[in-house]
């Protein structure tokens, strides 16, 4: 496929934007949490999510063309991976928060204390199990030279970092005003992604 393709453009904003839809309600979720986010911590965090689609595209590209076999065998699991990591990171920002709650009714204090930040290596795992699933777009791009492929996953990268950015814009606007419930609805986002994804692959 030639890069001067007039759709080679259009074909790979509109893989960046539909793979960048579950990093961007991630990044809703961690603005919640995190509404007091200074601005090299957001491009940070938009730039992790952009990485990982980036990665992920390139790395499916390579096992479809050398290692399609073995490849297909282990796309099944794709959607476990991801289930059972959203789990564990939004299971785990639930417990916090219901922690959260009770100590401050057994204190008398009026207000929750504010949530730690979200550390790198949940920034990570958050990474990973929102862009596994482009590990399959290896058999969209399947017929690109290595090039093609390179330049398609840097697209994909851009397109997530902007939208990542203006998911941790939304998170934190609402965030100011939520803060009361943020770890709850935060938790909860990260578990209904999770589902999503697990149950969009059986569709």
């Amino acid at each position: 496929m030639a890069v001067l393709d007039r759709f080679f453009l259009i074909n790979s904003i509109g893989l960046g934007a539909g793979l960048a839809m579950d990093a961007f309600s991630v990044c809703i979720a961690n603005g919640l949490r995190e509404p007091e986010m200074p601005r090299p911590r957001r491009i940070m965090m938009a730039g992790i999510y952009a990485f990982f689609q980036f990665a992920m595209p390139l790395i499916g590209w390579v096992c479809v063309r050398f290692i399609e076999e073995t490849f297909s065998a282990f796309r099944k699991f794709i959607p476990w991976i991801a289930l059972l990591l959203l789990l564990y990171i939004g299971g785990e920002m639930l417990i916090e928060a219901f922690r959260s709650r009770k100590e401050t009714k057994e204190d008398g204090s009026g207000e929750p204390e504010s949530a730690a930040a979200i550390s790198m290596k949940t920034l990570l795992l958050q990474g990973l199990a929102t862009s596994i699933d482009a590990l399959s777009v290896g058999f969209t791009i399947s017929g690109y030279g290595a090039f093609e492929a390179l330049l398609a996953a840097l697209i994909i990268a851009a397109v997530t970092f902007a939208i990542c950015l203006s998911g941790l814009k939304l998170g934190r606007a609402f965030g100011t005003k939520l803060d009361r419930f943020a770890g709850l609805i935060g938790g909860t986002i990260l578990i209904i992604i999770g589902l999503e994804i697990f149950i969009k692959s059986f569709v």
